[in-house]
């Protein structure tokens, strides 16, 4: 069965005209008034990212998580990610033990090195050791989910010495997913560690992943885990609609304005509508469309990389909020039955 879910990264809206950013306060009651209908209508799992910048407004998952914890009964609730390199293993491992408590245990973790800089000198770590940083805190990470006193020392943080982290997750809750990009050492850690990995294919043709997912498969294989837990997902940008060309055109603006904004800090050319169009195509990473299309896209990606998850990043560049809950009532109602009957 192919776990289908939303991820989010708390985009705000931005005027194009004046460049007025979205109230906060308004995008986050909005996202639970969205996460509310994703559990309705039987989506499997929510994620939402963390960002410290003034066009995002989720710093903590962890908050946003507890908070849809209360009103939701079934989903699975994580983070997509946790930059872990530039937190406190402890801390992050007691806010999700928290959060797993609240919900009954459907609470997640996913962590990753994150694909903006602004935490680290926010929380007074050098990017020189991006790398190493997310190393350690790994392995701290999933030492305190295995136990509950801890002995530890590393570079990065004062020892531990018979310390115990309180509060503890549910038993068995808690799964740890590591997100990774295109890097090859990445996808190899996790394999070797046996942890569930989900691919952003955020650009380009989806196919050109298949390398990383066999390596990813081989490590894993290789490092003696049990093939019957293995589990692996993909992340990527998709919005729905009722009608193909209507969804099409009208979130191409809002889709390539949040493009050339994050490009214009990375010196990427401005993003043209044949980058679009060929994204939307059979081989690229966009799942723009109806609910027919939708369906075939994401289960040839299955077929293709043997996926148990499929998250859809659908607020990129933050569409209206009317338009969200139509995408998540079409997504729960239209797209997964079909695609669960298809791949029972």
């Amino acid at each position: 069965m192919l776990e289908l879910g939303i991820g989010m990264f708390g985009d705000l809206q931005i005027d194009p005209k004046t460049g007025q950013i979205q109230s906060t306060q308004q995008r986050l009651q909005e996202i639970i008034e969205e996460i509310k209908l994703m559990d309705e209508v039987g989506l499997d799992f929510f994620g939402m990212g963390e960002h410290h910048r003034p066009d995002y407004a989720v710093a903590s998952p962890e908050i946003i998580l507890a908070a849809a914890a209360t009103v939701t009964k079934n989903i699975k609730l994580g983070s997509a990610v946790s930059v872990l390199s530039s937190t406190d293993p402890v801390k992050l491992y007691q806010d999700f033990a928290t959060v797993d408590l609240i919900s009954g245990g459907r609470a997640e973790i996913m962590a990753g090195r994150g694909s903006f800089i602004e935490s680290f000198p926010l929380f007074g770590y050098d990017l020189k050791d991006y790398s190493e940083l997310f190393e350690e805190k790994l392995e701290l990470l999933l030492k305190i989910k295995k136990n509950k006193s801890i002995n530890w020392t590393g570079k990065f943080r004062k020892s531990l010495i018979n310390q115990e982290i309180h509060p503890r997750a549910t038993e068995n809750g808690l799964p740890i997913w590591v997100a990774v990009g295109g890097t090859t050492s990445s996808v190899i850690r996790a394999g070797k560690l046996g942890l569930p990995v989900m691919f952003a294919i955020i650009g380009g043709a989806w196919e050109q992943f298949t390398p990383l997912f066999e390596m990813y498969k081989q490590a894993y294989e290789d490092n003696g885990h049990d093939m019957e837990k293995f589990q692996v997902g993909v992340h990527m940008h998709a919005f729905f609609g009722e009608d193909s060309k209507a969804v099409a055109e009208k979130y191409y603006p809002i889709y390539g304005a949040q493009m050339n904004r994050i490009g214009a800090s990375r010196g990427w050319p401005p993003y043209q509508k044949s980058q679009y169009d060929f994204g939307r195509s059979a081989h690229g990473h966009l799942i723009v469309g109806d609910a027919n299309e939708s369906i075939d896209k994401i289960l040839a990606v299955k077929e293709a990389f043997g996926l148990t998850r499929f998250s859809a990043h659908t607020d990129v560049g933050s569409p209206d909020h009317k338009d969200m809950m139509k995408a998540i009532e079409i997504y729960g109602t239209k797209i997964a039955p079909k695609i669960r009957e298809a791949t029972k």
